[in-house]
């Protein structure tokens, strides 16, 4: 089970730009995107460029750190007043410390800002900040300035915008130049959140925060925690919320300046940090160079280290495949912390990838019991079962996997393996199909549709193929209106 979808050629990605914003001008009135920039335009907007950022960028799919993302946005999203869209969350894998929002209610968190943050109530605070940006519509009210942009300004610093995102520093860097040079003089400027932007952004965030229980002194703590980043990391690497929201100093002065007006209980309010913790020991384990996440915990005292520190050694040794050190590990982890379930669903999943089923099913049978909604658990229980040929139970349980996170290339690629060791080589040239089609993979998603094509005899089975075929070749709203 992928816990990213990969990311694709920057050329790609300034086509697919160049497709998006010519193929919502049609439908909508030039006054509309370069004059009055509507909540329905920002509504068609925000899924053309969230469809866009989920094929393009490596979103994360561990249910572990997106679910808990998701709870913790619509925690500080309840405060905000009722929007003509829902909030949707999703988790970049990119070691940046970002996070930005765009118009339609969509937010994106990147792993590094979850990261490098000390507090759960330091990510609230960004959060926060972001959805008052939404709130305040600073986006779409730019998107309106730009009527004295010409197209391919807003083309090339759009363009300039997703590169420096997706890739390192050097595309970072292009991106920059891109973004500046496509604008004539000040018109960059449109593009860009004004110092009273920021100000509204911080306040109302501060709001938000504050009555989804927060302590406000995280705001100005992760303004802090980013400034002290500036020094540990090279220029180039600089945390990208410094350069996209600038001036900072002079924010922490006036949000200290507001915690005078404030009732002194707001600052008593403690960190909750449990689940915090956790998610960033998945980011810090899984998502980051083995060897730079090892020194990590190698560096925090023997006599200091959690059981989370445990586990996230047993992670990153499992990576290095150093597998007795790994067994140790996870062994500590499991007797300091016995009934933690991220630990019994990690142990177990080590214990499946070095081929121990009979110790790797009861744990993440045990680790299901505790949280029966974690897809990852089932996912791997499911693998447990095919490696004991067990394929009826297999499919059954890999079906339920494919229910709760539909779109994942190696969910269906495991579950069509599957179908054809069980002899059912129509679906699983199928779940193939859709394995390659989530893979960004047209011509091997086209491979098997035929070969599902040739096997295809019942009505249930044709329908199931019509699906198939209208997934990886959809037919122009047009067509399906005169059917």
């Amino acid at each position: 089970m992928h816990l990213t979808h990969k990311t694709y050629t920057h050329l790609t990605a300034i086509i697919m730009l160049f497709f998006l914003f010519f193929s919502i001008t049609p439908q909508a009135t030039a006054s509309s995107i370069f004059g009055e920039f509507t909540v329905r335009d920002e509504i068609k907007l925000g899924k053309e460029f969230d469809k866009m950022v989920h094929s393009k960028l490596p979103i994360v799919l561990d249910p572990q750190v997106t679910d808990y993302i998701k709870h913790l946005v619509a925690r500080i999203a309840s405060q905000m007043p009722p929007q003509p869209f829902p909030i949707t969350a999703s988790v970049i894998q990119n070691n940046a410390m970002n996070a930005f929002a765009v118009p339609g209610g969509y937010i994106y968190i990147y792993t590094g800002l979850i990261l490098n943050m000390k507090h759960e109530s330091e990510l609230a605070a960004v959060i926060g900040h972001e959805l008052a940006h939404v709130s305040l519509r600073h986006v779409a009210r730019r998107m309106e300035k730009m009527k004295l942009v010409n197209m391919a300004s807003v083309l090339g610093t759009l363009a300039g915008m997703l590169i420096g995102m997706s890739g390192g520093s050097n595309s970072a860097n292009i991106g920059q130049a891109l973004a500046v040079g496509s604008m004539a003089g000040g018109q960059s400027a449109y593009l860009s959140y004004t110092q009273s932007n920021e100000r509204e952004a911080d306040h109302l965030g501060m709001n938000y925060m504050i009555s989804a229980g927060f302590n406000p002194e995280g705001m100005v703590n992760s303004f802090k925690t980013m400034k002290q980043r500036q020094w540990y990391v090279s220029n180039v690497n600089i945390p990208t919320y410094l350069s996209t929201h600038p001036g900072l100093d002079t924010r922490i002065d006036y949000l200290k300046e507001r915690f005078l007006r404030m009732p002194p209980e707001y600052f008593k309010r403690q960190n909750d940090d449990a689940d915090f913790f956790k998610i960033q020991t998945l980011i810090r384990a899984r998502m980051t160079d083995p060897k730079i996440a090892l020194a990590h915990y190698n560096n925090i005292p023997v006599e200091k280290r959690t059981c989370l520190d445990h586990l996230g050694q047993g992670i990153i040794l499992s990576r290095m495949k150093k597998y007795q050190e790994a067994e140790v590990a996870f062994t500590k982890a499991h007797n300091e912390c016995p009934g933690e379930t991220l630990i019994l669903r990690e142990e177990g999943r080590f214990y499946f990838t070095i081929g121990k089923m009979d110790k790797a099913s009861p744990l993440l049978h045990e680790a299901y019991i505790r949280d029966s909604k974690d897809a990852m658990t089932l996912f791997f229980i499911a693998r447990v079962e095919a490696a004991r040929k067990d394929y009826k139970q297999a499919i059954l349980t890999m079906r339920r996997v494919a229910e709760m996170v539909p779109e994942d290339q190696e969910i269906h690629y495991h579950l069509g393996r599957m179908l054809g060791e069980s002899g059912n080589y129509f679906e699983a040239h199928v779940q193939l199909a859709y394995a390659a089609l989530y893979g960004h993979n047209g011509k091997q998603a086209k491979f098997h549709l035929k070969k599902a094509e040739g096997l295809a005899k019942t009505a249930t089975q044709r329908t199931e193929l019509s699906k198939l075929q209208e997934t990886i070749t959809p037919k122009p709203p047009e067509e399906k209106k005169q059917k």
